[in-house]
C-alpha cells in the first residue's frame, strides 16, 4: 500500500505540478500581474493578447490597452537597473536590435518608444488573428530602421501618412496605434487608416483628457494597468475593474471590484 500511494504521490508531482504550472504560461493568468516580474516573463504580453482576442471574439473593434510600457516607468529616463534589463534582455533582443542596448544607443535614448514597438509586436497576433495584415502606427520617436524584427507587415509613424521604405498601410489592416495623443484624435486616426472589418487597438496612450481611468470615446479597455496613490488598477477583458493595494514586499492586496471604471 505504501508503494503504491509514492506512486501516486510521484505520478502528482511529475504531472500533475507541470499542468498546474502551465497555465500561467498559456494566457498570463487571472489578477494582476507580478510586480515586476510580469514585464520581463511575458506574464503582461501572454494577458494583454488574451484579452485583446477575447474582446475581438465577442465583437469590440475599437479597444485599448494600457499599462506602463517599462517597469518604473516615472524612472525611464534615468536608466534604472529594471529599465536596463528589460531595455538588454527583452526590448532589444525581441527586436533584433544591431548591437542590443548599451549606454548612447538608440534603445537606450528612445526606451518608451522601443518598447512599445516590442508591445505591438506581441500584441499582432491577437490583433491580426487569422491571417488578417496588422499596421503599427506609432506617434513616439523611434530609430525604425534599427528594428530587424517588427513581426508586424507595417511600421511606421504617424506622421508618415502611413508610408515608409515603399511599404503602406493597406485597406483592412487591423491597425495598433502606439501612443497617438489625445482622445480627439482616435477618431481620425480610424478614419484614415482603419476599416470596418478589422479592428483598432490605441496601445499605451499616455496622455488623458479626462484624468481618470479608460476612455471617453466608446473604447473597450480590453487590459489596464494604472498605478495610483499606493497601488494600481487592474482590469482584464471580460473582467472587473480592480483595486489593489502595494506591500512593501510588492505584493498586492485587493481592496475592491468593480463592473465599470470609476473615472
Amino acid at each position: 500500500m505504501a508503494t503504491m500511494i509514492l506512486k501516486v504521490l510521484l505520478f502528482c508531482c511529475f504531472w500533475g505540478a507541470p499542468t498546474l504550472a502551465l497555465v500561467p504560461f498559456i494566457d498570463g493568468g487571472k489578477g494582476i500581474p507580478k510586480l515586476y516580474d510580469g514585464w520581463m516573463n511575458g506574464q503582461i504580453a501572454k494577458q494583454a493578447r488574451t484579452a485583446v482576442s477575447k474582446a475581438i471574439a465577442s465583437g469590440k473593434t475599437k479597444i485599448e490597452v494600457n499599462f506602463p510600457p517599462v517597469p518604473n516607468v516615472e524612472e525611464a529616463r534615468f536608466g534604472t537597473p529594471l529599465n536596463q534589463q528589460f531595455g538588454t534582455s527583452v526590448v532589444a533582443r525581441q527586436l533584433g536590435v544591431p548591437g542590443g542596448y548599451r549606454p548612447g544607443s538608440s534603445v537606450s535614448r528612445q526606451l518608451i518608444g522601443f518598447s512599445n514597438v516590442y508591445w505591438a509586436k506581441e500584441l499582432a497576433p491577437s490583433v491580426g488573428g487569422m491571417g488578417k495584415r496588422v499596421s503599427v502606427l506609432s506617434a513616439e520617436q523611434v530609430a525604425y530602421k534599427e528594428i530587424k524584427n517588427t513581426g508586424v507587415d507595417f511600421l511606421g509613424g504617424l506622421g508618415s501618412g502611413g508610408q515608409r521604405d515603399g511599404a503602406s498601410v493597406q485597406d483592412g489592416d487591423a491597425i495598433i496605434a502606439v501612443n497617438p495623443g489625445g482622445e480627439e484624435t482616435w477618431d481620425r486616426i480610424y478614419s484614415t487608416y482603419g476599416s470596418p472589418s478589422a479592428p483598432m487597438v490605441v496601445l499605451n496612450n499616455a496622455y488623458s483628457t479626462t484624468y481618470g481611468l479608460g476612455n471617453k470615446r466608446g473604447y473597450e479597455e480590453a487590459y489596464f494597468l494604472k498605478r495610483i496613490s499606493k497601488g494600481w488598477i487592474f482590469r482584464q477583458y471580460p473582467g472587473n475593474w480592480e483595486a489593489y493595494l502595494e506591500k512593501p514586499d510588492f505584493g498586492m492586496e485587493l481592496m475592491a471590484s468593480y463592473k465599470k471604471s470609476r473615472n
